[in-house]
């Protein structure tokens, strides 16, 4: 028997699989990659006996591989939150989906495990920018102020860490980070503790929101703002927890980060307002490789003749 975690490479995925593999601990091959790296299915070879566990990945962009898992026999729990298409109906299939713009994978995962790790749902779902969800859920763990704000920078931190175009971009490859993780039950520990990888996922954090707080839209409504960034690493790092700060500061207002890709095209990052959490994944399908959430999605290669096309969709999308 092969056991394969197959897992989003950011705060919520990797979040996701802390809860799970605490609760049952396994020696499994680790499946994972950057953010935008999501059809991971394809690298599973598993058949009769094996188990596989999908995290935060979306169901629709996996289908197929997903379909032949199942009929080589593989067992399967998926836990995911973005549009799944048609779920198979299979016995060896376990499907945990919610598509709500209040919930996260990692919040499911909270859920069926009952609450045993739920410090780390809490903080998948600041990482994720579900700050109201999870400000609720850490709520009955009695929580101080301060270690509730430790909570939401570590899911920040994780989270930043897993955005680039490929692993060179990232500070620490996510499956590295995974197994640095799970050696604290409790997420508070590898905050205080002094170690060497905290302190540097805060510096690099800190060091990429400075570069783009010298940023200013290139486009900017009273409904969305469109902001250019450059194709460097630090951009590519920072272009999602950019996205979710601007978010933050701006709830009523929509907003994309575009960020230059060698190939001459753009990746693309969508929140939609905070006040509003729908239509982001609506407006990125409408363009080749967009895919994501209600609240939170994104364009993997935005052909540059399609710039001022989705700029223009982005702000019709929210002023309906």
């Amino acid at each position: 028997m092969a056991d394969f975690d197959v897992f989003n490479g950011d705060a919520d995925g990797i979040c996701s699989l802390l809860q799970l593999r605490l609760a049952e601990p396994r020696e499994a091959t680790l499946i994972t990659g950057v953010k935008r790296d999501i059809a991971l299915l394809q690298q599973v070879q598993a058949g009769s006996g094996d188990r596989v566990t999908a995290l935060d990945i979306s169901m629709d962009k996996n289908s197929a591989d997903l379909q032949r898992l199942l009929n080589e026999g593989a067992d399967v729990l998926y836990v995911d939150h973005h549009y799944p298409g048609d779920i198979p109906e299979s016995e060896q299939l376990m499907a945990i989906i919610n598509e709500a713009a209040d919930t996260c994978t990692s919040m499911l995962v909270n859920k069926h495990l009952k609450g045993a790790y739920s410090r780390w749902a809490v903080v998948g779902a600041f990482g994720d920018n579900l700050k109201t969800s999870a400000t609720a859920l850490a709520k009955p763990l009695n929580l101080s102020p301060s270690e509730l704000e430790q909570l939401e920078n570590l899911g920040i931190y994780i989270n930043y860490n897993g955005y680039g175009s490929d692993l060179a971009d990232l500070h620490f490859a996510p499956a590295d980070l995974f197994r640095a993780l799970l050696a604290y039950s409790n997420p508070l520990d590898f905050v205080t503790d002094g170690n060497d990888d905290f302190a540097k996922l805060e510096a690099g954090y800190n060091t990429d929101m400075a570069n783009a707080a010298s940023l200013t839209p290139e486009v900017a409504t009273d409904i969305s703002a469109v902001y250019m960034l450059p194709d460097q690493p630090w951009a590519r790092r920072v272009s999602g927890v950019f996205g979710n700060d601007l978010a933050n500061k701006f709830p009523d207002r929509a907003h994309s980060v575009v960020t230059a890709k060698a190939n001459g095209n753009y990746l693309v990052s969508v929140r939609a307002p905070l006040s509003n959490k729908s239509g982001a994944v609506d407006l990125c399908r409408q363009f080749a490789t967009g895919g994501g959430r209600a609240a939170a999605a994104g364009i993997n290669d935005l052909p540059a003749d399609q710039l001022d096309d989705f700029i223009a969709a982005l702000d019709a999308q929210y002023r309906q």
